[in-house]
């Protein structure tokens, strides 16, 4: 017992010991604490010293000389011999800045003169931790814009430039060099080009350490974005082309990954002649690391040969965009001459009213891809991108504009046609842009008979050099199918019709009844413009643009695939070929060779070899995954009319073993689909597109993402199939994987615009309903949102019988539940329909609200709770119940006086005051964890 107490009088003096130090340290002003410990000789307490530095400013921040002082014994703590002191001084001294910049009128130019001095001294300093951290804060502050441009060239710079002279330390060398190049994008073109850039070229040609021209490779592409064009291709393309040929593989592996970014600074004549041939030697380089970075680099180079005045994709084949757009109004400009190369911006149309009783002609051209050659006066040729002259009547939008959304013209009819009194001049460059390659190697399609009425009521003919010598061209838009071959695709569909069951018969029966109905199309709309006194009718895809405007969004668009040549006769339907792929085009079409001009066709030739399965075997094992994830840029830098040259690449990516490859070309269908346009999508991609729908969760959520995106694209009878589907998400590998009935639940929301209430009725609602009552509560709150869309969507069709039956249904499933949670469902609902007015109050107070105030006699508490938030915070803000004095109203009060007695604490509380929240996803979370 006696050691117990000496025990406990030894405690009570150190306890006594330590409050008279807390005490004194109390009594101490800030700069008094900040002294005492900045000259301890414990590391740990000039480390504190370093970590409340900012503290201490900001007690003393209303006394400027208090701020002086406190930045002095900043610049003494600096020069601590401790590195770990300094480093966390500069870990601090970001932060330390700010609030100088925050502060200025308080501490003027304290940065430039206490705090950037510090920050440079430490980028030579003799600890590799300190240099890091001041590395990390220099370039901290340059980003936050804290460093004046001033200090920046007189102070930052030119100690970086001294850092990597030829005798420095190696290391600070290297470390100088990667922070000159992080920089260059935040100091702007001028000060890299004047300061930068000529030491960067030097350190690129640094014979002695590797690391520097390693470096230098790496962040090669980020200098050049900075510099531009002429920098790049003066001063920095040599130097690149010497890192290229670097006899360490590390130096060529970075410039092999930055090869993208160089090529974007550099025009296309040099990408084509030179960074091409480059690049081709770093594929077949005989590293093998060097070679898997070209070949992950070998999409995104290919995408730099990319038009950008053409880049911008039209999905409908009878809408494609091009790059030069004419537009002129036939009433004003008919006889009038007009030359090529004018340009009307489509702001300079006429709005719809103004031409409601003329049409507008259109003349779109695709830009060429290689040099033109001349033809002889007597030839003319139409090729891919020669020009188009199209008129829009717009008598024919109204008339289209009042038929069945699901009706889309089958048939695009254009004439090339100068205006007349065109000169020779003019019609010599005419010939001269009408030669390319891609029409010299195209198969030709058949030959169309001209309707010589609508020919002579046209009146433009085609003027080279002579007009009598000059033949008429019309250029069709899809093949015109007589009435002998619409014959023989009946036979061939009604031969096919057994065999059904069949997944690949099924797709050939989808391609043989779009051809059929195609070629109904064209000769409904053959017989219409006989009728019509504008040159050409061309019929654009109204049924979904009732109201066709041509404006920056609208111009006109590619021209059509279908439309590439006319000399000899194309099979246009055969049955030799595997059909689930690619079923309307023929041996002839598959024998073609992927032969293209938009991008040197070695890279192509590379490119397409990824899928090689020797390659994973000598370059990467995932060397598949990253030829599908750069398809998409390749597919749009080419364009549709060489899709020949990608679709057997994107078949042997879509059935690859790697699910990998599968998901990340899921992922991107869509935006394929828009590249390529209606008619490849329906060929190419839906039967890839329905082989994704039955693989891996993995993949079938890449689908499922963007589902309405891809849905959106087809035609309507083609996504009505689809309806079907929709039924298998529900059912998943893993039944715990509620994320995907998630994504499933946001989908159905965007895909009620594209169904009508019908097919929302009938294949819809179940799958909702289904997810209303889904054992997780994530999914059940945006089922909730899919429900009340559905019934707003419902109500406002015509008749509005669907949307009654989908509110009778959610009272007898729901809001008369035996389970407390499909009840309490039914009052979630209704508070959605309520926030987002997806019902007009007058029909919801006969609909649902009667169903709703029953509830208030509920015994589960829960739901009570529920209805009482729905009641005061939701429904009783709405004018309805807050002007009319009616029967709804009266019933409402009544309740909610009942609920204000109910024995429920909650309940009450609820019913009685006004709570802030009146979020449904914030009511849901308050009552997770005992509701769910």
């Amino acid at each position: 017992m006696a050691d117990l107490s000496l025990l406990q009088e030894d405690l009570q003096e150190d306890a006594d010991g330590s409050l008279d130090f807390v005490s004194q340290d109390e009594m101490l002003t800030p700069l008094g604490r900040l002294d005492k410990y900045a000259a301890s000789e414990n590391v740990f307490n000039r480390q504190m010293v370093a970590r409340s530095l900012l503290d201490t400013l900001r007690e003393v921040c209303d006394d400027e000389r208090d701020c002086i002082a406190v930045l002095e014994r900043i610049s003494r703590l600096a020069d601590d011999s401790e590195p770990t002191v300094r480093a966390e001084l500069m870990e601090q001294v970001p932060h330390i800045a700010l609030f100088c910049q925050e502060n200025r009128p308080s501490i003027p130019y304290a940065f430039s003169k206490y705090l950037l001095p510090i920050v440079v001294r430490y980028l030579a300093d003799q600890n590799n931790q300190v240099r890091k951290t001041s590395q990390a804060a220099l370039l901290a502050l340059l980003e936050q814009e804290l460093i004046e441009r001033f200090d920046v060239e007189t102070k930052v710079c030119p100690v970086l430039i001294e850092l990597t002279a030829p005798d420095s330390n190696d290391d600070v060398k290297t470390e100088a060099v990667a922070i000159m190049c992080k920089m260059a994008p935040m100091v702007g073109k001028d000060i890299t080009e004047r300061l930068i850039l000529p030491r960067f070229c030097e350190m690129c040609c640094d014979c002695r350490m590797f690391h520097v021209r390693k470096v230098c490779a790496a962040n090669f592409g980020d200098i050049c974005s900075v510099v531009g064009q002429q920098a790049t291709e003066e001063m920095l393309l040599p130097r690149f082309f010497q890192l290229c040929s670097d006899n360490v593989w590390g130096v060529r592996k970075a410039c092999a990954e930055c090869f993208m970014a160089v090529s974007c600074a550099t025009c296309q004549e040099i990408r084509r002649t030179k960074l091409s041939a480059l690049f081709i030697n770093l594929i077949s380089d005989p590293s093998r690391w060097v070679r898997q970075a070209a070949f992950q680099s070998l999409g995104p180079f290919i995408s730099t040969f990319a038009n950008p005045s053409s880049s911008g994709q039209y999905f409908k084949e009878e809408s494609k965009s091009s790059e030069n757009t004419s537009v002129e109004d036939k009433n004003r400009i008919r006889d009038q001459e007009v030359p090529e190369d004018v340009q009307i911006r489509p702001e300079d149309v006429p709005s719809d009213s103004s031409i409601s009783n003329s049409s507008v002609k259109l003349e779109n051209t695709m830009e060429d891809h290689t040099e033109t050659t001349r033809k002889p006066p007597g030839e003319i040729s139409v090729p891919m991108d020669s020009s188009l002259l199209c008129t829009l009547s717009s008598d024919s939008h109204q008339e289209a504009a009042s038929n069945e959304n699901d009706k889309k013209p089958g048939n695009y009819k254009s004439t090339e046609q100068p205006e007349v009194g065109t000169g020779s001049q003019d019609s010599a460059h005419l010939d001269q842009e009408l030669y390319n390659s891609f029409h010299f190697w195209r198969t030709p399609l058949p030959e169309i008979d001209l309707d010589i009425e609508l020919e002579q009521g046209s009146g433009n003919k085609l003027h080279p050099e002579r007009p009598e010598e000059t033949p008429e061209v019309t250029i069709p838009g899809s093949s015109n199918i007589t009435m002998a071959t619409r014959k023989e695709l009946e036979e061939m569909i009604e031969n096919l019709e057994p065999h059904i069951d069949d997944p690949d018969v099924r797709a050939q029966v989808d391609v043989l009844s779009a051809a059929l109905r195609a070629s109904s199309l064209d000769a409904h709309e053959e017989a219409s413009d006989t009728e019509k006194k504008s040159d050409v009718q061309d019929e654009l895809g109204v049924s979904e643009q009732p109201n066709c405007k041509i404006n920056h969004d609208a111009s006109v668009p590619l021209i059509s695939d279908a439309v590439e040549n006319m000399d000899s006769p194309l099979r246009y339907i055969h049955n030799d070929s595997d059909l689930s792929t690619s079923s309307s085009f023929s041996a002839d079409e598959e024998r073609r060779p992927k032969v293209q001009d938009v991008v040197p066709q070695a890279l192509l030739d590379q490119y397409l070899s990824m899928t090689d399965p020797s390659r994973a075997q000598t370059v990467d094992t995932e060397i598949a995954k990253h030829c599908a994830y750069s398809l998409p840029g390749v597919a749009l830098t080419l364009g549709r009319q060489n899709w020949h040259c990608l679709r057997e690449t994107y078949e042997t990516l879509a059935s690859d073993m790697q699910w990998k490859v599968r998901r990340t070309l899921a992922f991107s269908i869509h935006e394929l689909a828009v590249i390529l346009g209606d008619q490849l999508t329906a060929i190419d991609l839906v039967p890839i597109f329905n082989g994704f729908l039955k693989d891996l969760d993995e993949v079938r959520i890449g689908v499922l993402k963007h589902l309405h995106d891809f849905l959106k694209l087809l035609h309507i009878d083609k996504r009505r199939e689809y309806l079907y589907q929709l039924q298998e998400f529900l059912v998943t590998d893993n039944s715990r994987n509620w994320r995907f009935r998630a994504e499933l639940a946001e989908q159905l929301i965007l895909l009620l615009e594209l169904y009508n209430a019908r097919d929302v009725y009938d294949y819809l609602r179940p799958i909702a309903l289904n997810l209303c009552a889904d054992k997780v509560s994530s999914v059940r709150w945006i089922s909730y949102k899919l429900v009340s869309e559905m019934v707003k969507k419902l109500h406002m069709a015509t008749p509005p019988t669907f949307g009654v039956d989908l509110i009778h249904e959610l009272v007898e499933n729901f809001g008369r539940c035996p389970k407390w949670s499909g009840r309490q469902a039914f009052v979630f609902v209704c508070q959605t329909v309520i926030e987002d007015d997806c019902l007009p109050m007058e029909q919801f107070a006969v609909l649902l609200m009667p169903h709703l105030l029953t509830l208030a006699n509920d015994r589960v508490p829960n739901v009570r709770v529920l209805l009482a938030k729905t009641l005061r915070q939701t429904l009783l803000e709405k004018d309805y119940f807050l002007t009319s004095a009616s029967c709804h109203q009266e019933a409402v009060e009544q309740t909610i006086m009942a609920l204000q007695m109910d024995h429920d604490s909650d309940v009450k509380y609820f019913a009685s005051i006004h709570p802030a929240s009146t979020k449904i996803s914030e009511d849901a979370m308050s009552t997770a964890s005992s509701t769910y």
